[in-house]
């Protein structure tokens, strides 16, 4: 089910998911939901931008504009690999 642009997983009271949508925080895609008894466990998932996450040098890095220069350096001598297609 939707409701306001989010999907809710796990729930099948209407009423119940809009409650949970109310309170959900701002840029949520997703919730889900283990029911078990009077209780609720709730999972928020939100989309998070980014470029590209690279594994770079030997750090995870999305850009490397706050690199220092010994680091920018590294990054520029390295060999670049390419992968045919179709093969």
């Amino acid at each position: 089910m939707f409701i306001d642009g989010i999907e809710i997983r796990g729930i099948a009271d209407e009423a119940e998911a809009r409650e949970y949508v109310k309170r959900a925080p701002k840029g949520t895609t997703l919730i889900k939901a283990k029911v078990d008894g009077h209780y609720v466990e709730l999972w928020y998932y939100d989309k998070i931008p980014f470029e590209r996450i690279r594994r770079i040098t030997g750090y995870l890095v999305g850009t490397t504009d706050r690199w220092n220069n010994a680091k920018a350096a590294e990054l520029k001598d390295r060999v670049k690999h390419t992968v045919e297609q179709g093969k």
